[in-house]
């Protein structure tokens, strides 16, 4: 159940299982169960719009005053905000995840006087479709929705408003998604294949990754770490700096730039992470006339303010919200849509970082990843990404697969490492997040604890 589905795709789906009745009635009787197991018996409000989403709100008030419950069912046209200040609980079925207009006046105030609320779909409020509040949206405490998530699930501020969010099967046949078709994914390992080892590979089966230093070579070795920990077989750190402090390990180069780009070995190349903006510009062109894979990150970005088709020729960029901003333009509320179109518009994988990361294909396709703690929002995280993306690039891993895989492990790290966590613990926890099984056996056989 990874796909998601945008409000329109789902009024789709709706059509062609050609069952309105039934879905109603599974739809309300799930939102109804989620709240028996959650809540004891009290005054229950039904706030319920014209549309659908109403339609299962009476069949869940309905069920649950079969069951004893006090349950009124109050139509928005009518209802009073006293009426519902006086519910111990309200069930939101005003409207669902296709609203098409902002929520103010007396539906807004109607919403404001609730105490605690379980939504229908999504809060009243949310737009299903990109996450963002038309108006007024109020704050869940659980969230029932059907069949597939809709991006507002994933994408805050809707993900936050959502609470809970329960995905009930209510018998939609699966078999409608063939024609709808969906081009968004939640990220998970189901969306890819890491690469493995082989007997016979040797360090350059396994992918060769440079990475280019400059004025904060920190930055570049954070990526360093990554790349080699997410499996690369070789790689190296590039400075110009006649020093660079030595790490056990690590490569470092101070040859031309020009000569290194000629050795056919060096595919995969990070370009950005501490490299100053007035060096980036040029070095990032150099890596694209030399027709190499590249990861663009921080001054590369920086480098191409306003000036987005200077990426074209790039593999994948990285940028945060203010980096994307700078290069492509304000978002307007739409994140998974400027995304795409930034991916179309340059030609490459491109990942808007946050909470909230989306991942998008200059094809259309689009993952959003929600496993990311709060605790992975501190200096240099970025730059492992970036090096965890090459190295996943170095090993032939396509593109998307590649990003949306590097986005996930990276979330998954940051959560094994718990908070109080710094960039460089991320590298170090990588291996046990990649290959579990593998490094779990690797343990035991030797007597250790599970990492």
């Amino acid at each position: 159940m990874d796909e998601v589905l945008t409000p329109l795709e789902m009024a789709q789906a709706d059509r062609l299982a050609n069952d309105e009745s039934a879905l109603m009635a599974a739809a309300g009787r799930a939102v109804a169960r989620a709240i028996i197991r959650r809540y004891a018996p009290c005054r229950v409000a039904v706030l319920c719009g014209p549309g659908n989403n109403g339609g299962d709100g009476r069949v869940a008030g309905a069920y649950l005053e079969n069951l004893g419950w006090p349950v009124r069912i109050l139509p928005v046209a009518t209802a009073r905000p006293d009426e519902v200040a006086k519910a111990e609980l309200v069930i939101d079925a005003v409207f669902g995840a296709g609203l098409s207009r902002d929520v103010a006046g007396p539906i807004a105030d109607l919403l404001q006087a609730a105490k605690r609320i379980v939504a229908i779909d999504v809060p009243s409020g949310v737009d299903g479709a990109t996450g963002a509040v038309r108006g007024y949206a109020p704050q869940a405490e659980l969230t029932v929705t059907f069949f597939r998530l809709k991006p507002g699930h994933l994408l805050y501020p809707g993900r936050g408003l959502c609470g809970e969010v329960l995905l009930r099967d209510i018998g939609m046949p699966v078999a409608v998604l063939t024609d709808v078709q969906p081009q968004t994914w939640r990220n998970n390992p189901a969306l890819w294949s890491l690469p493995a080892r082989t007997a016979t590979g040797h360090k350059y089966t396994s992918g060769d990754v440079t990475v280019l230093s400059g004025t904060m070579p920190g930055a570049a070795r954070l990526a360093c770490a990554a790349a080699r920990r997410a499996g690369a077989g070789m790689v190296t750190l590039h400075a110009d700096a006649a020093f660079i402090p030595p790490e056990a390990g690590l490569i470092v180069r101070s040859d031309p730039l020009e000569a290194l780009t000629a050795d056919v070995r060096r595919k995969v190349w990070v370009c950005g992470p501490g490299l100053g903006v007035a060096q980036a510009g040029g070095k990032l062109s150099l890596l694209i006339a030399a027709g190499k894979t590249i990861v663009a990150d921080a001054d590369a970005l920086t480098a191409c303010a306003s000036a987005p088709e200077q990426l074209r020729g790039v593999s994948v960029i990285t940028p945060h919200m203010g980096e994307f901003t700078q290069v492509f333009g304000p978002i307007k509320n739409d994140k998974l849509t400027a995304a795409r179109a930034a991916a179309r518009l340059i030609n490459a994988v491109t990942i808007l970082k946050g909470p909230d990361t989306v991942i998008a294909a200059p094809d259309g396709r689009a993952s959003i990843n929600a496993n990311a703690p709060p605790w992975l929002a501190t200096g240099g995280t970025g730059d492992v990404l970036a090096g965890i993306i090459a190295a996943l690039l170095a090993q032939n891993m396509p593109a998307f697969e590649a990003s949306c895989a590097a986005v996930w492990l990276h979330g998954q790290a940051a959560i094994k490492a718990g908070p109080g966590m710094i960039a460089e613990d991320l590298a170090l926890l990588l291996p046990g997040v990649m290959y579990p099984q593998v490094s779990s056996l690797h343990h035991r056989r030797n007597g250790l604890a599970d990492p």
